[in-house]
């Protein structure tokens, strides 16, 4: 019987460093708006374009899972990532001129990576023999949001001490991460999966199975949408909206939105049960946190309000397959690439929503008469008003949840 213990490893460190491909951007807006002059509409559009690769990559494995080596690709996916992470870094510094277009490209780049790394390393870490395997997944989602926080950390504290205009050397030093675990691939087993089996049996079942994973899909992008527009926009709101110190903001504010993350999700692993009353108070404080954050004049709610959306989120990704694996039988690795698709859609459209919002509300002669009144700055009335347009997102996903709950207990779909 063949040892995948360095297999398992190496799939926890790509998990693990592709959290820079997520966190570094948002901590570097302010820094390549002032650098390079983007606007938040366009650096939203970064984050559109990052999430709609990935999109693009689900979907092609949804469709087209059996044309491909699966071990290759999984062997290849932290390599992609590194070439993504130095284009985006590289460009910007030697051809400033181009300085947008190089941000582009990279992060196209690294999406496709990502994209494989939330399609496939479930399936392979799923699919090597284990006396606990809800444990080992649980794991690798967690330590995605560990991931964050030690970039966040890792990046706050090198831009403190050298500078925010050497945040290239930052990009390359957290592109060199992917690079172990791509050896560690390379000298590692694969374990054997039925994909095109898999394949077949999710998309072949009865009118009442299909409604149902289309349900699953609709709650995973109402739940990407309110985990992801926070996780994207947080470092910039608590800099310009809340006016507290890039520093502090990052570590105590993003940093601190990761580990209840991790944490949530760790101990709903040892814990939880029920999940679909998990991912309803879930939307529901989430939709409560956003409306404290856009409404409160308080900096100390908002605050708060902003790091707990992290624990409010936190199941909403990962609940959103476990009730798709509880309610709906016979489902292969094509429908867990469609509920990534549908995650990946929602994390597309919130963050750039929240860009457009942030500059239009900014620009407006409401924000103007709004920032007298309430002396504050147009933007931090447009970013307040971003925050409350994000959060009907969670709304309509508690409002969902009131349909999709009885509906599984009434149709009873796994038996």
């Amino acid at each position: 019987m063949q040892n995948f213990k360095r297999t398992k490893l190496a799939c926890y460190l790509a998990y693990f460093t592709m959290s820079s491909i997520f966190s570094l951007p948002p901590i570097l807006f302010v820094t390549l708006r002032e650098t390079y002059g983007i606007s938040y509409t366009l650096l939203g559009t970064l984050v559109l374009t990052n999430f709609c690769t990935q999109l693009g990559i689900d979907l092609i494995f949804t469709v087209f899972t059996k044309y491909f080596n699966v071990k290759k690709v999984v062997r290849a996916m932290p390599l992609i990532t590194s070439a993504g992470l130095f284009i985006y870094a590289l460009v910007p510094m030697l051809l400033p001129q181009y300085a947008y277009a190089g941000l582009l490209v990279g992060t196209v780049i690294f999406s496709v990576s990502a994209g494989l790394s939330e399609v496939l390393l479930s399936p392979v870490i799923a699919a090597i023999p284990s006396d606990n395997p809800q444990k080992d997944m649980s794991l690798l989602h967690s330590l995605y949001a560990f991931g964050v926080f030690t970039v966040v950390v890792v990046s706050t504290l090198f831009l403190k001490i050298f500078g925010n205009e050497n945040w290239m050397y930052l990009t390359m030093f957290l592109g060199l991460w992917p690079i172990i675990a791509a050896v560690l691939f390379m000298l590692s087993p694969m374990p054997e999966m039925d994909i095109s089996s898999g394949e077949k049996k999710s998309f072949e079942g009865t009118k009442k199975r299909t409604v149902g994973l289309a349900l699953c899909v609709a709650c995973i992008f109402f739940g990407s949408c309110a985990e992801n527009a926070m996780s994207s926009w947080i470092s910039s709101y608590m800099e310009n909206a809340l006016h507290i110190d890039k520093a502090v903001g990052d570590i105590l504010g993003m940093a601190a939105f990761a580990i209840l993350l991790g944490v949530a999700r760790i101990t709903y692993a040892k814990f939880g049960k029920n999940i679909m009353r998990v991912l309803f108070v879930g939307m529901l404080c989430a939709f409560i946190c956003y409306m404290i954050i856009g409404l409160s004049s308080s900096v100390v709610f908002a605050f708060i309000a902003c790091i707990l959306t992290g624990f409010c989120t936190a199941m909403l990704w990962p609940g959103s397959l476990i009730m798709m694996e509880e309610n709906v039988p016979n489902v292969g690795v094509a429908a867990y690439a469609l509920m990534a698709a549908g995650g990946d859609l929602g994390a597309s459209v919130a963050p750039q929503l929240m860009g457009i919002v942030v500059d239009n509300v900014s620009a407006s002669s409401f924000a103007a008469e709004m920032s007298k009144a309430l002396n504050l700055t147009a933007e931090q009335i447009g970013m307040k008003a971003g925050m409350l347009v994000t959060g009907m997102f969670p709304l309509l996903g508690t409002v969902l949840l009131l349909f999709l709950i009885p509906y599984f207990k009434k149709n009873k779909l796994n038996k």
